[in-house]
């Protein structure tokens, strides 16, 4: 359970942390907290789990990944975690996860979504985790975004 400090540090913080030289102490101040404190909090919170991270989240059509290619993949559900983890450190690769098949019309059970400054970008990038995957790929495609739905995560009311 996280306390009244915790859940106001998330309010103050789940937008972003403020474009200043000290960020920390920006959202000390306003909450009336040492910038040590709200550290301190925020690495609590990271360590059990209430936040999954702190970091930059680029704007990826501001600096030019204008495509976007949800790669798709049929692996071996006894590899899937495997080779997920091993998809999911490469560099290129923003986001990687499990995801139930709908067979038969949908075989896919991992998915990596890719970024580039063209379609052509995406499926060389594609191409490296097609290697990577060697034999337990069974199949895949790439979806490419058309328009940006949604560009925030889980909000909580102050």
């Amino acid at each position: 359970m996280i306390d009244e400090v915790d859940r106001a540090l998330i309010v103050a913080t789940q937008g972003g942390l403020p474009l200043v030289a000290r960020p920390y102490h920006a959202i000390a101040g306003q909450l009336g907290l040492s910038a040590e404190e709200v550290m301190r909090r925020l690495q609590a919170l990271l360590a059990s789990g209430v936040i999954r991270r702190i970091g930059a989240v680029p704007n990826h059509y501001a600096i030019g990944w204008t495509a976007n290619g949800m790669t798709v993949w049929d692996v071996a559900d006894d590899r899937v975690d495997e080779l997920g983890e091993r998809i999911g450190a490469l560099d290129f690769v923003t986001h990687c996860y499990r995801r139930p098949r709908a067979l038969p019309a949908w075989p896919y059970n991992l998915f990596a979504m890719v970024h580039g400054a063209s379609r052509e970008e995406c499926a060389a990038k594609a191409g490296e985790i097609r290697e990577l995957l060697g034999e337990a790929c069974h199949g895949s495609d790439i979806l490419y975004s058309t328009r940006i739905l949604k560009k925030t995560g889980l909000r909580i009311g102050a």
